[in-house]
């Protein structure tokens, strides 16, 4: 009887393990065809041959396309936020330089959050599907945007209140930063490109040195000149 239920165990896990596989696989074959066509060019049967399983197995785990493509959005915003917390925690708590320790951690924000693989995903089906399917971006609308301005807008609360700064609307200061930051860096990734590192410094500084005409509280050093962003 024991070795009975070993034996079942083993192979529950194994089944488990194997279902769980089938599901990462449909989520990363689905996110490429959905990226690739859209929503409303993507068809089930291509995903199943990307995902190198059956039409049938795809329904069996999300019965329909759109619940499919929910799935795809929550994962990728899973992957999304983690980015985002990981790089918030590197904002800097106190500061001898603000111009540069902002403009560091700017530079963070756009290549870990806005301008990596899952950043550009978003972005493209957003632009592409979100005025015709606004419903099937509930979740990104929730856990998204208003995730990094609210959590951003607190950590420029904290240097406020220390003095490094000068502002009474925190969240507006953050959507302003992030607007400030993506700025230069829009052409570039609207036609799908990948900054390089110059160019990210390049516009983070340029955005930091703005923010800090407006919010800081000391005399801004004459900034130096900027690297020219090719597009």
């Amino acid at each position: 009887m024991k070795n009975r239920n070993e034996a079942a165990r083993k192979l529950t896990g194994h089944t488990q393990r194997g279902q769980c596989a089938k599901r990462l696989s449909i989520l990363e074959a689905a996110a490429n065809v959905f990226c690739r066509e859209g929503f409303s060019g993507a068809s089930i049967d291509e995903i199943a041959v990307e995902a190198c399983v059956s039409r049938q197995t795809i329904y069996n785990h999300y019965r329909e396309k759109e619940t499919l493509f929910t799935a795809v959005v929550e994962d990728v915003m899973d992957r999304a936020n983690a980015a985002l917390y990981s790089t918030l925690a590197t904002f800097p708590d106190k500061s001898d330089n603000i111009e540069n320790d902002l403009t560091a951690f700017g530079v963070r924000l756009t290549k870990n959050c806005l301008c990596n693989q899952d950043g550009k995903f978003l972005r493209k089906l957003v632009q592409s599907e979100g005025e015709r399917y606004p419903h099937l971006f509930e979740a990104w609308r929730q856990h998204g945007p208003g995730k990094i301005s609210s959590a951003l807008g607190a950590l420029f609360a904290r240097l406020s209140h220390k003095g490094f700064l000068r502002m009474d609307d925190f969240d507006l200061a953050a959507r302003q930063f992030l607007a400030l930051v993506n700025a230069d860096l829009q052409m570039i990734t609207l036609f799908g490109g990948t900054p390089t590192d110059e160019q990210l410094e390049s516009a983070a500084r340029n955005a930091v040195h703005t923010f800090l005409r407006a919010y800081s509280g000391t005399e801004l050093k004459p900034q130096a000149p900027a690297l020219a962003v090719v597009t």
